[in-house]
């Protein structure tokens, strides 16, 4: 069934995106990182895309989404980023996922479900998943003698995408410490990385043996600080028909709450797609807008969980007309990062946040 709400996600800009960052990266290799449904683009097209565009592997964050791009005939190296529970391990390795572990429990679950090699990953100041530095080298020699491979030892940057912030240096300081202590045990993984987007764009010392790159793969910067610094295209536009047109009077409030007041006659446009599609509610209280016939029109009233409404003024608007809420219509574009500077967040939210009841259409 057709629904007059779709995203349109161009896989020529995922293909361009990812040849720009393999060579920005060159000559470490590019790994796209596909998790969250590609960003809310579709894994499996996104996927494709970037191993065409010079992407020599992808990342997942689940099991299943390694799981998924497998059923999808994707062959290509996957790395799932963080330890599964015991209970995935070996549903991983069944699929050929390269596993990351940081703890001892997780190298004797991939030991006994027949994995051949690992990647240790080692918390050097994001905090969150990794192994401690101090416990690295004892790991690593845990991975070795339960029979398999140290495929790589990595890390994650937490502030790369602030490029005058001294905390990268110290990370990757930390992380050259932990391979050094292991080389000096005779231990030499056989590959090292650290980048994702931000530190492969902005950090070149972070690049290493390969770079793991999201928001950039989609033509999103990674941070306005970085806005331009590499040739990106975003991939993703978002875009409706007007399914309802009404003139109300000079003095009238719409939608729930009733707080946005015509102060003169205006049309209203209703567009299908509200919070539940992914367009946040408190959008039009921070001065949302959307593109009508190539111009700029505000969100009138809160955006509702299907529909939201629009109001056009004097102009003249029929059902069925375009509106683009992110994307380019004649000479205006409006951005996920434009949304996300409104709303005080960032445009991996934005574009992860466009719900599946948005059909994707792809084109190359």
């Amino acid at each position: 069934m057709h629904r007059p709400a779709w995203a349109e996600v161009d896989l020529g800009a995922i293909r361009a995106n990812a040849s720009a960052l393999a060579a920005v990266a060159s000559p470490a290799r590019l790994c796209a990182v596909v998790k969250a449904d590609g960003y809310g683009h579709g894994a499996v097209p996104v996927a494709t895309a970037a191993l065409e565009g010079g992407a020599d592997g992808l990342a997942v964050a689940l099991v299943s989404e390694g799981v998924a791009l497998r059923e999808g005939d994707i062959d290509a190296p996957v790395l799932v980023l963080s330890e599964p529970p015991a209970a995935e391990i070996p549903v991983a390795v069944a699929a050929g996922l390269a596993l990351t572990l940081y703890t001892e429990a997780g190298i004797e679950v991939a030991a006994a479900s027949g994995a051949h090699g690992v990647q240790l990953k080692v918390d050097t100041g994001m905090h969150r998943v990794g192994a401690d530095p101090a416990d690295a080298v004892a790991l690593a020699k845990a991975a070795l003698a339960a029979g398999l491979e140290l495929d790589a030892v990595w890390t994650h940057l937490a502030i790369a995408d602030e490029p005058d912030d001294p905390y990268t240096a110290q990370q990757l300081a930390r992380f050259d410490g932990v391979l050094s202590e292991m080389a000096a045990a005779g231990i030499h993984p056989g590959m090292v990385h650290a980048a994702n987007s931000a530190g492969a764009i902005a950090h070149p010392d972070a690049r290493r043996d390969m770079v793991r790159c999201g928001i950039a793969l989609y033509g999103l910067d990674p941070s306005p600080q970085l806005a331009g610094a590499c040739d990106l295209h975003p991939a993703m536009s978002l875009q409706a028909h007007v399914s309802h047109v009404r003139r109300l009077a000079a003095g009238e409030r719409l939608s729930y709450g009733l707080r946005y007041r015509l102060d003169r006659p205006a049309t209203i446009a209703t567009v299908p797609i509200g919070y539940a599609d992914g367009v946040p509610r408190r959008l039009s209280a921070v001065g949302g807008e959307v593109l009508v016939g190539g111009r700029r029109r505000p969100i009138a009233g809160t955006v509702t969980m299907d529909q939201l409404m629009v109001d056009c003024g004097d102009d003249h608007v029929g059902r069925g007309d375009e509106v683009v809420l992110i994307g380019r219509q004649g000479e205006e574009t409006i951005t996920a990062w434009e949304w996300a500077e409104r709303l005080g967040t960032i445009a991996y939210e934005i574009v992860c946040g466009i719900g599946p009841r948005v059909p994707r259409t792809y084109h190359s």
